[in-house]
């Protein structure tokens, strides 16, 4: 009875913590997400951190060398696809006006066999959408501003909290375990030891799927002979850390590559091979790789990304499946297995 009374709580607590996190990036994304951020981004950057020490660099000047070798491969991944994309869209304009007349071409063809009436009405009634929805266009235009500025303060906030976590990672958790009773320190030491570690899986085994994400599309592209596959492959990269929104995106950007560039027939060709690569993704890679990973069962994956899409949006559907798999970890450490706390590292902050 002790047992299961000593059970029982730890998941009810475990349980609370969950619902909390829910709630939180629901009601405050502006705040939490950017924490959220920070924290998987320490887990990246932590054995960088950790190697650079071990060369008897402090752990500030390591810290620092660690935060702008991230920035400087962002801004050289980006960097790469403006200078490709400025000399691959020369007289973008031109093809623009020739993909149009292609498009017009095919649907007027075999097999489809599309009228210009037809084709005109069709256009009228774009235009006709388009004059009653202007309304509605500036106002979004203007939530989009908005949003501008909060990114702009989450990044900020990001960046702020990630320098504290890499560098006081480990004062942070003993603060917060001093909060707790005494018997529960312990077991919530244990379990936080555990999920960091399945956290830093996490983060690579994300890493890995992106690039097979990019891989696939990429060789897509090529075999369609496309120009600007590299800056294609590299913003899907990017683009697979932003669930759903970003394979839309990235996937509407090489459709639109391949209509410039090769015609109609090669951006439906196109669009199929994103929807393939992206429901391998979904459905083999994510579950798979990200299951394996973080010892999570395939199913507990896909439901969990879904559940957080519903209730919190892109970010829970961002969140959802590193929160479950260090919530795992850390119930089946604090569960005192003896074969899990053989392979647990003691010192838990230490990687953050």
């Amino acid at each position: 009875m002790r047992i299961a009374a000593a059970w029982g709580w730890r998941v009810l607590a475990v349980a609370a913590l969950l619902w909390l996190v829910v709630k939180l990036v629901a009601l405050v994304p502006v705040v939490v997400v950017p924490v959220l951020i920070a924290i998987l981004v320490t887990a990246l950057l932590t054995p960088l951190r950790d190697r650079l020490e071990r060369w008897r660099l402090p752990r500030p000047l390591a810290v620092l060398v660690s935060i702008l070798a991230l920035l400087l491969a962002l801004v050289g991944l980006i960097g790469l696809v403006v200078v490709q994309s400025r000399a691959g869209f020369g007289g973008v304009g031109q093809r623009a006006l020739d993909a149009v007349d292609d498009v017009e071409a095919w649907l007027q063809g075999p097999p489809l066999g599309f009228s210009d009436v037809q084709l005109g009405d069709w256009a009228q009634k774009a235009i006709d959408w388009a004059d009653t929805q202007a309304s509605t266009i500036a106002s979004g235009a203007l939530a989009v501003g908005s949003q501008v500025a909060e990114v702009f303060a989450g990044a900020l906030l990001t960046l702020f909290s990630l320098i504290f976590l890499l560098l006081d990672g480990r004062r942070i958790w003993t603060w917060f375990l001093r909060l707790m009773p005494r018997a529960a320190r312990l077991p919530l030491d244990t379990g936080a030891a555990a999920g960091w570690r399945t956290l830093s899986q996490f983060v690579r085994a994300q890493l890995g799927v992106a690039a097979i994400n990019a891989i696939g599309i990429g060789i897509g592209a090529l075999a369609l002979q496309l120009p600007l596959v590299v800056p294609i492959a590299i913003v899907v990269f990017l683009g697979s850390f932003v669930p759903f929104l970003g394979a839309i995106v990235t996937g509407a950007l090489a459709a639109v590559v391949a209509l410039l560039f090769s015609g109609p027939v090669a951006a439906l060709v196109m669009i199929g091979v994103v929807v393939v690569v992206h429901l391998v993704e979904g459905h083999v890679l994510q579950p798979l790789i990200l299951g394996s990973a973080v010892k999570v069962h395939p199913l507990a994956v896909v439901l969990g990304v879904a559940t957080g899409l519903e209730v919190a949006g892109l970010a829970g559907a961002l969140f959802a499946v590193p929160v479950i798999a260090t919530l795992n970890s850390a119930i089946t450490a604090m569960r005192h297995d003896p074969e899990q706390l053989d392979s647990v590292p003691r010192d838990p902050g230490r990687s953050a």
